[in-house]
């Protein structure tokens, strides 16, 4: 009785607006916020989550794009786990396949359940939904977070030793004084080729998305005619009887069917997010302050009604209408836009598209943490400059590997950023916008906290090789490396040794999947060794076939040992083998770390370089 009363009465005192104390913090409970609250939660941090809305899931749910573009092949930590129990739910994955934009759909709400369930089986997280972010206060080592119930008007303040920034549009990073880039950056601060030669302030279109569902044929949902409709806004968005002449990118057209099939999703709804005439409008909000935004998406929100109007007044559809079983939205429309870019940190590590698409010629992929494969896509034909912007439609990169570092902001302390406000050039955010990628950094800021709490030092000081080795534990990619299932026990030693820069992959751009190889079976030759920074031996572009002898006599000399063998440990198939062998680079690869662990002895900085 005594221990209840204890409870109760902190209970009580701390809805009058007392100081708890949390490991962690994480404003914005979205993709990534979910993510890094459990990958943290996991590895033993008390975890604090805020979230704004209703629900959990951010652009996956609350925004409306169930649609998962890439990674189909790249299925990794806390993302893989929502898709699995996607998939669960609707009985295969073959039953998230309903449409042709993407291999996973599935419907908003059930999307957020998938969230709540991640979240609730931790039970080192405390969730605060319909709480708002009010300030963060710098302590010397920390942060005091003051938070507001949206439904009680009550604040109270959360001290924490690393607070995290989940939010869509990087408000909190922007509140607290960390530097930041918006729009398109200059060829002069990104050195990217294709950069533009004047840094401008213009971000991608954004969407609100609609979902709608068919109530059967006799059925009229038609809505009332939105405030500013005009159908020249959508007669292009398929072939039908309005058609006008194009003026953007409807030469493209597809048919009406192809239109919704686009979307279309299980139980018989249609996700609405359609770049082609459709829901896409360009509005620069992200300096905005709450208040206005919310006017500004007035017209956003007007925009998509308007094309729920005309599929059901223009296209005579009018037995589709907004789905009365998902959002709690007084115009049934999604929570939120589907913001495509927001506030980009400077931090510790600066991703650019000149990384992804030649990873070897930066370091930044020794301290790689997160995989994507979808293609550069950027959104600007709604913008009434569009012309003369560049569209980067379906731009081609080899699949990549974000640094940690892009996480870690420049000048200030014990905080992460998540999201889709990491350090990544406007180009590259392109790529790694996407729910994937975006649900993976979250959990690397997760990680990167978790470590930081729990060896007590700073977000700073954590070290990457440590935090790289917890996300390979929970079943994350360091390298986009396809060879090898995550299940075969080879699956480390390709990450660890690609994640050196020992051996190289070979990446290419294949359509909306595309890939990286480490060629496993493939001979390993003299050239494939990369040994220079690590151990001072000078590369060679000599393709003489790499035998198990020749190996050995490289590693004694790294090693300053007369060991007659290597490959003692049975790396390369036993020492039975001729020392004439030519070692596939999968063999080399396991004697190089077997022998050498050079992923484990020599330490790198957030942007990959090597710290001796």
């Amino acid at each position: 009785m005594r221990k209840l009363l204890t409870i109760l009465t902190a209970a009580v005192l701390c809805a009058a607006g007392c100081t708890t104390s949390k490991d962690i913090v994480i404003i914005g409970g979205g993709a990534s916020g979910c993510s890094a609250s459990v990958a943290a939660a996991r590895l033993g941090s008390s975890v604090l989550v805020v979230e704004e809305l209703p629900w959990l899931g951010g652009m996956l749910t609350s925004a409306g794009v169930t649609a998962v573009d890439g990674n189909y092949n790249l299925r990794a930590g806390i993302f893989e786990e929502f898709e699995q129990k996607l998939a669960d739910y609707y009985g295969g994955w073959d039953k998230l396949h309903t449409a042709w934009v993407s291999l996973v759909m599935f419907e908003p709400h059930v999307g957020e359940q998938m969230f709540e369930e991640l979240v609730a089986a931790e039970p080192n997280i405390e969730l605060r939904k319909e709480t708002k972010y009010v300030s963060a206060q710098k302590l010397s080592k920390g942060w005091k977070v003051t938070v507001e119930d949206l439904k009680t008007g009550k604040q109270s303040t959360v001290k924490c030793k690393v607070l995290i920034d989940c939010t869509e549009l990087g408000d909190v990073a922007k509140a607290v004084g960390v530097d930041y880039r918006l729009g398109f950056d200059s060829k002069a601060d990104t050195g990217e080729w294709n950069a533009y030669d004047v840094p401008e302030n213009i971000v991608q279109d954004l969407t609100v998305v609609a979902t709608i569902k068919d109530y059967g044929p006799d059925a009229d949902m038609t809505i009332p005619m939105p405030e500013g409709y005009r159908i020249e806004d959508y007669a292009n968005c398929c072939i039908n009887p309005h058609n006008i002449a194009p003026t953007r990118n409807e030469n493209n057209w597809k048919t009406v069917k192809e239109m919704l099939t686009y979307g279309m999703l299980p139980n018989n709804k249609v996700m609405l997010n359609w770049p082609i005439a459709g829901n896409d409008i360009y509005l620069n909000v992200v300096e905005m302050t709450p208040e206005e935004r919310e006017e500004a998406l007035k017209v956003a929100r007007n925009r998509a009604l308007g094309y729920v109007y005309f599929i059901q007044t223009g296209l005579g559809l009018k037995n589709w209408g907004l789905a009365d079983d998902e959002y709690g939205t007084e115009d049934g429309l999604a929570y939120i836009p589907y913001y495509r870019e927001s506030r980009r940190i400077k931090g510790e590590a600066f991703y650019v598209l000149d990384a992804m698409e030649r990873p070897y010629d930066f370091t930044f992929y020794r301290a790689g943490a997160a995989v994507g494969d979808y293609p550069v896509d950027h959104h600007h034909y709604a913008h009434p400059e569009w012309e003369r912007l560049e569209q980067l439609y379906f731009y081609p990169v080899p699949s990549y590997s974000v640094p940690a570092g892009v996480t870690v902001p420049l000048g200030v302390e014990d905080m992460l950023v998540a999201e889709k406000s990491i350090s990544v050039s406007n180009l590259a955010n392109g790529a790694t916008r996407l729910q994937p990628v975006v649900t993976q950094i979250g959990q690397v800021a997760g990680t990167i906290a978790a470590v930081a709490v729990r060896n007590g030092v700073s977000v700073r000081e954590a070290n990457v090789r440590e935090v790289q080795t917890e996300l390979l534990n929970a079943s994350m990619y360091l390298q986009p490396f396809r060879d090898l299932p995550k299940s075969d026990p080879d699956f480390l030693v390709l990450q660890r040794i690609g994640s050196t820069g020992i051996m190289h992959g070979y990446g290419k751009p294949v359509g909306w999947a595309n890939q990286t190889w480490f060629k496993t079976d493939e001979p390993a030759r003299l050239c494939d060794l990369y040994l220079d920074e690590y151990y001072g031996i000078p590369h060679v572009d000599d393709e003489t076939p790499l035998t198990r002898n020749a190996l050995t006599e490289i590693i004694q000399g790294i090693k300053g040992q007369n060991s007659s063998c290597a490959g003692q440990c049975g790396s390369c198939g036993g020492c039975a083998e001729s020392e004439d062998k030519v070692l596939t680079r999968l063999e080399a690869a396991r004697i190089i770390d077997a022998e050498l662990h050079p992923f484990e002895s020599v330490d790198v900085d957030w942007a990959g370089r090597l710290l001796k």
